[in-house]
């Protein structure tokens, strides 16, 4: 059990750190949704691909580590309330709207695109 938690453990560092680096390159929310809506997308790639191929072992690393640490959504929910807080209601809105949509698009994409690259 001690070798997931590693697995995991490390690929959410490289993670988030990634996140951070990209995140902090992007203007103010948009850095943390374009995060989202790629992390979706390569999971959704990930998912089918590890899936398909009978690579289960990957999975603490990748999709719990990497993937989990890039894409959070903590991050997502303080900059939505900073937005609520500095009065951008309207702005906080269409951000919860526009993460939420198209990280769930991205991810119905690359399943699909996934699904005929690897079958």
């Amino acid at each position: 059990m001690i070798l997931p938690v590693l697995q995991a453990a490390l690929g959410g560092a490289i993670g988030a750190s990634l996140r951070f680096l990209i995140a902090g390159g992007v203007a103010f929310p948009y850095g943390t949704m374009l995060v989202n809506v790629v992390g979706s997308f390569v999971m959704g790639v990930v998912f089918v691909f590890l899936a398909e191929r009978g690579h289960e072992h990957w999975i603490p690393f990748v999709m719990a580590g990497l993937l989990g640490g890039f894409t959070t959504f903590s991050a997502f929910s303080l900059d939505t309330l900073k937005l609520y807080e500095a009065g951008r209601i309207g702005a906080a809105g269409g951000y919860v709207a526009a993460s939420v949509a198209l990280s769930v698009a991205a991810l119905v994409v690359a399943v699909m695109l996934a699904r005929s690259w690897f079958a």
